[in-house]
């Protein structure tokens, strides 16, 4: 049996070389690579899989039983870290700025104690080391091997910056934004600065398109809505005097119920079709449609919760938040229950000075490893 002072160690510094080496999503060879010389170290069985990167592992009890799954991340972001820790980050341009170091290192901490115990376990646990959850792409592909087809349940977290350590949240319902971004190209005629009239002036049209969107929330959706649209790039020109061809606009937009989602969607396009005709130009939307909601079923998440207060953390009911999360993916298909724990900030997610209290990793381990066993039975 592993010494759980020792693990907890371990742990930690595992967390920390993994943070120092950060891999993009669908780059995670090496990072995938160490999870699975890990796992094999401590006799857990790799489930073969077609995936490039991240993997399965199995524990498999000595008694027949449900199968379950638990989820780690394991891709870092595109930003160049400023958190000032000893182990910064030294690949280049890449940092786990969202703390899926922190996810995989739990998770897997759990797995090990958990296959320790697989005599005394009545099913089995799919525990899931997932690739490119930032670009909402990887969940799709674990879903696509149709190793998660008899899966019953299905539990995953992510830390909360905003929590402090040894509190964790969660609701019934609707926990995270289903997430849509949009390009739109305006295809105008250029002119001389001085000459305006000789063309069809893009930033004009820009400037409609940005006025006309901000009332979408405020007066197509109803008060309690929750929704978000954000426009976040805006490119046009190349020097003082010319009026350009064209106008690049980007945005995304955060929705918590399938409705409101297409209702934004449909009146972007009605607002594009309305300005296009107006100024007697072309206007192309390129529409991304990303992951939806996750949305927690309500038995699983009050074992969560249960589960969560006996084994010492202070528990909450949170509000939803409108960052994405494609666990959302596995939740169209498996009930299942998504948590947050507090890692105790101050930065939030995402930020390149974002960092993760070490304190709140081995409490989360015993968490998971608690929640496991208490579902298996």
């Amino acid at each position: 049996m592993v010494d759980l002072q020792e693990l907890e160690t371990f742990l930690i510094e595992y967390r920390r070389n993994m943070h120092r080496y950060p891999e993009l999503s669908h780059q995670e060879y090496q990072t995938t690579e160490n999870i699975r010389q890990l796992l094999l170290s401590h006799g857990v069985t790799i489930v073969d899989t077609p995936l490039e990167t991240g993997l399965i592992a199995q524990i498999t009890g000595a008694e027949t039983g449900p199968t379950i799954a638990l989820r780690a991340d394991i891709d870092a972001l595109p930003i160049v870290e400023q958190s000032g820790v000893e182990f910064v980050s030294e690949n280049e341009g890449a940092m786990h700025a969202c703390g899926h170091d922190f996810h995989t290192s739990v998770v897997l901490g759990a797995t090990i104690l958990l296959n320790q115990q697989r005599d005394k376990l009545k099913g089995t646990v799919l525990v899931i080391f997932q690739a490119a959850e930032e670009v909402a792409q990887g969940a799709g592909k674990v879903l696509e091997t149709g190793v998660l087809e008899n899966v019953e349940a299905i539990f995953g977290f992510h830390n909360d910056p905003s929590l402090p350590v040894g509190t964790l949240g969660t609701k019934v319902g609707e926990l995270t934004a289903a997430v849509d971004r949009f390009e739109i190209i305006v295809k105008a005629e250029g002119a001389h600065g001085a000459k305006p009239h000789e063309g069809v002036d893009p930033l004009i049209v820009l400037a409609q398109i940005i006025q006309a969107f901000q009332p979408i929330v405020s007066r197509n959706l109803a008060p309690d809505s929750h929704a978000v649209l954000s426009i976040t790039q805006v490119h046009s020109g190349e020097t003082w005097n010319v009026i350009p061809e064209s106008a690049y606009l980007e945005g995304t937009v955060r929705n918590f119920s399938a409705e409101n989602r297409e209702k934004v969607e449909q009146r972007i396009r009605k607002i594009l079709e309305g300005i296009a005709l107006a100024n007697e130009i072309e206007i192309e939307l390129i529409w991304h449609a990303s992951c939806p909601s996750v949305t927690n079923d309500e038995k699983w998440t009050a074992v969560s919760l249960e589960v969560a207060e006996s084994v010492g953390y202070d528990t909450r009911i949170v509000k939803e938040s409108a960052i994405g999360e494609d666990f959302a993916y596995y939740q169209e298909k498996i009930p299942g229950s998504f948590v947050m724990i507090g890692s105790g900030g101050p930065y939030e997610l995402h930020h390149p000075k974002f960092r993760v209290d070490d304190t709140a990793l081995f409490p989360a381990v015993k968490y998971f490893e608690a929640l496991v066993l208490n579902v298996l039975k």
